[in-house]
């Protein structure tokens, strides 16, 4: 399991993922999440992975083949949502291709995706692609998607994320999320990955990686605990007390 978070502001993007895959007493997996390509000066692209390993590594060895050998690829697809429609195509033929190679379910196979970025001339955006190749994109009611444990994150996103905070406020509260995650459930964990996509520019503002032991990241976890707790003991009593 892992956690993904994309959110989309007015000011631009916000993309943040673990990179944790399995995890046991004497058995920790890692593996990037956030995957950004190559792709031609007119276009920035990133993809969030979760699920199966095997399928989400197949699919993003795909894209980046297709991008040199294939007429149809991410440099040549004209808008982001039909970029989002391809790797959903794509997923969903991995996904067969592997079930009925190793005669399992499909739903073994399954993986989830999160689109975003933006084309020159167009808006920035970001989509939610399920395993079954469909997708929904953010919006300004609802700006902010998530996959893989996605329960202990979404609070804190439901109730700080609004499309016009700031790409730095909006950092903050993913890397939140995400110490939410780490500290409930153990199949999320470190490293952790965080973009900042400033919108118009087709380049990061900012890519950070914060591994366990990484200063701020224990810091703002800290800080944010310090502060539930003081928050805790003031708020109203009962009338008995």
């Amino acid at each position: 399991m892992t956690y993904c978070v994309a959110i989309r502001l007015e000011a631009g993007l916000v993309f943040c993922s673990d990179s944790r895959t399995s995890a046991g007493v004497d058995d920790v997996s890692v593996y990037s999440k956030m995957h950004r390509f190559q792709t031609a000066p007119d276009r920035m692209i990133v993809l969030l992975s979760a699920g199966n390993l095997a399928t989400t590594q197949a699919v993003t060895t795909r894209l980046e083949r297709d991008l040199v050998g294939a007429e149809h690829n991410l440099n040549t697809i004209p808008h982001l949502d039909e970029i989002a429609r391809y790797v959903g195509e794509l997923s969903q033929r991995v996904q067969n291709d592997f079930a009925g190679q190793s005669e399992q379910s499909s739903g073994m196979m399954e993986a989830s995706f999160i689109l975003g970025g933006q084309i020159r001339g167009q808006v920035h955006e970001a989509f939610l692609i399920y395993p079954q190749g469909n997708y929904i994109a953010a919006s300004r009611a609802k700006p902010f998607l998530q996959i893989g444990e996605t329960k202990y994150g979404k609070p804190i996103l439901d109730r700080m994320i609004r499309s016009g905070i700031t790409l730095e406020r909006a950092g903050r509260c993913a890397m939140l999320s995400m110490d939410a995650s780490m500290r409930s459930n153990l199949s999320v964990g470190p490293p952790i990955e965080l973009m900042l996509y400033e919108a118009d520019t087709l380049k990061p503002s900012q890519s950070l990686y914060f591994d366990a032991e990484n200063p701020y990241l224990k810091a703002l976890s800290g800080a944010w605990a310090d502060g539930l707790d003081r928050l805790f003991a003031e708020l109203p009593r009962f009338d008995w007390e």
